[in-house]
């Protein structure tokens, strides 16, 4: 970047000088303020100082940065070969009425034309990476519109102006084919960047577009005769030189080809394709050149090409966005949507003769699984279960996945039935290994035997697969807490109590709160357990009918410890284990073990704990009597943002609330016929 670097002040020096010195050029050719003497040396100096002042940038970058040296070289040498043609005019012929055209000067001016493409072209090799046919089709529309457009309002008075010798007139029609061939790639590489060219980009285009239309302008003025010399369009090429000097000097990277999205996708051939028809409208009432008008119909032909592929690609993108929405992306069967789109097509054109059989599962032991082995591998057994699911019913029906570890299938039973089918399915969906067992439970419904409406075939076939999990063998993780709690009811049997009335309340509020089932079961069950560290407190403390003192309050407060060191001897009990290390915590930080703060705790432990105090504030104890429900609300509202987490006890209150208006209705009516009967 222009003065930074170890280069960077004398470069700024050099920079502003070169700008003061063309700002003085520019005034003194186009106002003449300092007299015709002035304006001639200026025009024989100080022009051509400021051409190779350009070309000094350009060699002094090549030189002093090896990234894109070559091409900045090149860039320099361009620069250098136009300056000599100036310097071999001015020197030889500027006074010679009888010079000859085209000339030695005619031949370095033309040389700039394939020396700084050849530059530009280094330059996208350098900076632009990748390959999108969008990019470059969007460039070569904006190249060819250009080109189109210079021909059509530039290329034509300097056509009829070239007169002389064949020669002559090749040398004059030279001049314009090479200013719009430069612009087009300059517009055709602004399209490869997105037409987000970048400000390196920027300042060389618009170097390179000043130097054109500097050309452009002075051989239209000189074909119509209205071109003379030390008009303030001579200013337009030393500027042009310095542009393209500075932008040397801007930060060079490496792009990847960006990808288009929103309007600039049509932007672009929209505004080329309107300026086609616009032109092609201009030629019914002034006709333009031929040359003009079959660029411009090539650049339609492009610009429909690319209206094309936009839609080729939105179609694309709609069948990838419709598949992902259908799809299930860790298991890739169909997904819940999926399977009411085609419940609602295929239950109604169920026949007695050809039925369709749906089926649920739900598998049991994935979560003691997923507990013991972490996500990674239990989103690996969901994924290969799928695939076998799918396997079992190729051929007579489509597998889903409805969410979690619940799978579907909908099938066309055939002779054989749908019992055949389901048992392949039971046997896809199972997997033993090393200290694990998943299984699963199913139910199924037939249609339109037993139902025809998809809400109703789901809903039966969901009581039966829940009925049949009730029946099953219990999951390791169940048996482990059965035992704990009946250790628990043997040692005191009024803790067991307090502990069954915790996790009724708990998973009531868990609810509440929008908990997901795998998180209410885990609620549901620290509720239960989560007091299971007092069974190492000796029962002096835990009956003590007074205070406790510190050494006491000690032991009790290792209870939640103790609990967890418990629970993780159980690897389904895991999850549990850390809310019940958590269920003592406060929300103002004063609790035990670890002083959590707010939201630190997790939500379960928060719910625990809120539903732990409420049921020990009811419940009779030895060294207290009970409250009254009023007064354990009021308690809870007053330690609200203290003790509990206030949205807790927000929800615990509208569960105690919704409670009593339902014993409030069930009382209602138990006595209403009585009270009707009188």
């Amino acid at each position: 970047m222009l003065g930074s670097g170890k280069h960077g002040v004398v470069l700024k020096v050099c920079g502003w000088t070169a700008a003061v010195l063309l700002a003085a050029y520019a005034v003194q050719v186009g106002t003449d303020l300092a007299g015709a003497p002035v304006t001639a040396a200026f025009q024989d100096y100080l022009y051509n100082a400021l051409l190779f002042s350009g070309a000094a940038f350009c060699l002094w970058r090549a030189a002093a940065i090896r990234q894109e040296r070559l091409a900045w070289a090149t860039m320099g040498a361009a620069i250098v070969i136009w300056t000599a043609g100036d310097i071999v005019w001015t020197v030889v012929w500027a006074e010679d009425p009888n010079a000859p055209y085209p000339s030695v000067a005619d031949g370095l001016w033309l040389a700039w034309y394939p020396a700084s493409l050849a530059a530009l072209f280094l330059l996208v090799r350098s900076r632009i990476g990748g390959f999108r046919a969008s990019l470059w089709l969007d460039g070569t529309i904006g190249a060819l519109c250009t080109v189109a457009l210079a021909f059509a309002f530039a290329y034509q008075p300097i056509a009829d102006g070239a007169t002389g010798s064949t020669a002559a007139v090749l040398t004059n029609l030279a001049y314009p084919l090479g200013d719009t061939l430069v612009l087009g790639v300059v517009v055709a590489i602004f399209g490869l960047t997105g037409w987000r060219p970048g400000r390196a980009w920027l300042i060389l285009g618009a170097g390179l577009a000043l130097n054109a239309a500097a050309d452009v302008t002075y051989l239209v003025q000189t074909a119509l005769g209205t071109y003379s010399q030390g008009a303030l369009v001579d200013a337009g090429w030393p500027a042009s030189a310095l542009l393209i000097g500075l932008a040397a000097w801007q930060p060079a990277r490496r792009d990847a080809a960006p990808n288009i999205e929103g309007l600039r996708v049509v932007a672009v051939p929209f505004v080329c394709g309107l300026a086609g028809v616009a032109l092609l409208a201009y030629d019914h009432f002034d006709r333009v050149n031929k040359a003009a008008l079959v660029l411009i119909a090539v650049t339609l032909v492009l610009v429909l090409t690319r209206t094309a592929l936009v839609f080729r690609d939105y179609q694309r993108m709609l069948g990838r966005s419709r598949h992902e929405a259908l799809t299930d992306s860790l298991t890739g069967l169909r997904n819940r949507r999926s399977l009411m789109l085609d419940l609602g097509k295929e239950l109604p054109a169920a026949r007695h003769a050809y039925p369709r059989a749906l089926g649920l599962f739900d598998l049991d032991g994935f979560k003691e699984y997923n507990d013991t082995f972490g996500h990674l591998a239990g989103d690996g057994l969901l994924s290969r279960l799928g695939l076998r699911l799918a396997d079992a019913v190729r051929g007579h029906g489509r597998a889903y996945r409805l969410g979690g570890d619940e799978f579907c299938v909908l099938l066309e039973p055939g002779v054989a039935g749908v019992e055949p089918l389901m048992a392949a399915c039971v046997a896809a969906l199972t997997e033993r290994g090393e200290g694990f067992e998943v299984t699963t439970s199913h139910g199924s419904v037939l249609s339109p035997d037993e139902v025809s409406d998809a809400t109703e075939a789901l809903q039966i076939a969901d009581r039966r697969m829940y009925a049949r999990k009730g029946g099953r063998r219990m999951s390791p993780g169940r048996q482990s807490r059965d035992v704990l709690l009946r250790m628990l009811s043997e040692r005191e049997p009024d803790l067991h109590a307090h502990l069954r009335g915790t996790a009724e309340l708990a998973l009531a509020v868990a609810r509440e709160l929008g908990m997901e089932p795998e998180a209410l079961d885990e609620v549901a069950r620290a509720a239960e357990l989560h007091d299971l560290g007092k069974v190492a407190v000796p029962d002096e403390i835990l009956n003590k009918p007074g205070p406790l003192d510190e050494t006491e309050w000690g032991f009790m407060r290792r209870h939640t410890i103790i609990g967890e060191r418990i629970l993780l001897a159980a690897p389904a009990l895991k999850p549990v284990a850390r809310l019940v290390r958590a269920s003592h915590e406060r929300y103002d930080g004063s609790g035990y073990p670890d002083g959590l703060v707010g939201t630190r705790i997790p939500l379960g432990a928060r719910v625990v704990g809120v539903c732990d105090a409420f049921d020990a504030m009811v419940s009779e104890r030895p060294y207290r009597q009970p409250r009254t429900e009023a007064d354990a609300l009021a308690e809870l509202c007053r330690c609200s943002g203290q003790q509990f987490d206030p949205q807790v006890v927000d929800a615990f209150i509208r569960v105690i609330e919704r409670g009593r208006v339902e014993a409030a209705k069930a009382t209602s009516a138990e006595i209403g016929p009585w009270t009707h009967g009188r």
